[in-house]
C-alpha cells in the first residue's frame, strides 16, 4: 500500500512539473534571463548633465512619457515600449556597457508637471504596464538589432529608409500609407517668421523636404526644421505679406512608426505585433537575452 501511495506521488509531481520542464528544454534560459535584462542598470545622462546610475526600466519609462502620449490604447504603448527598449539596447550594444544613454526622459516630477498630480499615477501605470507586458521583446531583423525610429503623425504615408537616411541597410523603413494620420487634428499647422531667401529644392517620394537652399547655402529639410522649430519635415514654404508663411503636415521627421495610425490600429483591434509588422516589415520580435550582449 505504501509502496503504491509513492509511486501515485511520484506520478503527481511529474505531472506537476512536466509543462515546466518541457517549456524550459524548448525556450532554453531566455524566459529566466528575461527579467534579469530588463532589470539592469544603465548610466544615463540627466537634463543637467549629471551622469548617473538607474535601472533601464525607469529610464524606458521615463522616455514613454516623454514621446508617446499616456491615453493612448494600450498596444499602441506595447509597440512603443519595444521600439524604445531595441533602442536602448542597440546603443548598449553597440558602444558597451558602460556608454552613457543621452536620450531625454522625463523624471517623476516631470510627470507629474505635465499630467497633473491626479492623472500620474493612471498614466505611469499604463505605462509600467506596457513595459512590463512587453518585458525583454525587442525588435530584430537578421542577427541585429533594427534601427527602430518612431515619430506622432504622417503626412499621409512613412518615408523611405533609403532616401532619408541614404543607406540600403533598412530595408524595413519602407514608405506606408497612413491615410488616417490626414484626419489628425494636427495634421497642417501654419507658422509665419521673418522674410529670407529661402526655397525647397528637393522633396523625397513620401513628400518630405530633403534640401533647402537658404541665401547660398544648401541644407537638409530636417536641419531647416529644427532650425525654426517647424512641426513636420513635410513643409512648404510661400511669400506673404512681406513675411515667410511656413506650412507643414503631420507632426515629426516622417520616418518609421506613426504613433497615431499606431493608435488607431489598436482601437480597431490589432495587437502591438501587428502594429510594429506594419511599420517595420521582414523585422522579428525576439528576447533581449537572445542577442550577445553583455550588460552587466
Amino acid at each position: 500500500m505504501r509502496q503504491r501511495l509513492k509511486q501515485w506521488g511520484c506520478y503527481l509531481i511529474i505531472i506537476i512539473l512536466l509543462p515546466y520542464v518541457v517549456t524550459v528544454f524548448l525556450n532554453g534560459p531566455s524566459i529566466t534571463a528575461t527579467s534579469h535584462v530588463d532589470s539592469t542598470y544603465v548610466k544615463v545622462k540627466t537634463a543637467s548633465g549629471e551622469e548617473v546610475k538607474m535601472p533601464i526600466e525607469e529610464y524606458c519609462i521615463g522616455i514613454l512619457a516623454r514621446e508617446i502620449p499616456a491615453s493612448y490604447k494600450e498596444e499602441a504603448l506595447k509597440a512603443q515600449a519595444v521600439l524604445v527598449r531595441t533602442d536602448v539596447y542597440k546603443k548598449i550594444r553597440e558602444a558597451g556597457s558602460d556608454t552613457v544613454l543621452s536620450d531625454e526622459f522625463w523624471t517623476t516630477k516631470q510627470m507629474e508637471d505635465a499630467w497633473g498630480v491626479s492623472k500620474y499615477s493612471k498614466y505611469y501605470d499604463r505605462l509600467k504596464k506596457a513595459w512590463n507586458d512587453t518585458e525583454g521583446h525587442i525588435l530584430m531583423y537578421g542577427e541585429n538589432l533594427a534601427v527602430t525610429p518612431f515619430f506622432r503623425i504622417s503626412n499621409g504615408s512613412t518615408r523611405d529608409g533609403k532616401e532619408a537616411l541614404g543607406s540600403e541597410d533598412y530595408p524595413y523603413l519602407k514608405i506606408v500609407d497612413c491615410p488616417l494620420d490626414i484626419e489628425a487634428e494636427e495634421q497642417i499647422q501654419t507658422v509665419t517668421i521673418d522674410d529670407m531667401d529661402a526655397e525647397v529644392t528637393a522633396f523625397d517620394t513620401a513628400g518630405y523636404v530633403t534640401s533647402v537652399r537658404v541665401g547660398q547655402e544648401n541644407i537638409s529639410g530636417e536641419e531647416f526644421r529644427t532650425t525654426y522649430g517647424l512641426a513636420s519635415g513635410c513643409f512648404t514654404l510661400q511669400k506673404y505679406n512681406g513675411k515667410l508663411r511656413i506650412t507643414t503636415r503631420g507632426v515629426g521627421h516622417g520616418l518609421g512608426m506613426s504613433q497615431y495610425t499606431a493608435n488607431e490600429m489598436a482601437k480597431k483591434g490589432k495587437d502591438y505585433k501587428e502594429i510594429l509588422q506594419k511599420f517595420f516589415e521582414g523585422t522579428e520580435i525576439k528576447e533581449v537575452a537572445e542577442i550577445l550582449i553583455d550588460t552587466e
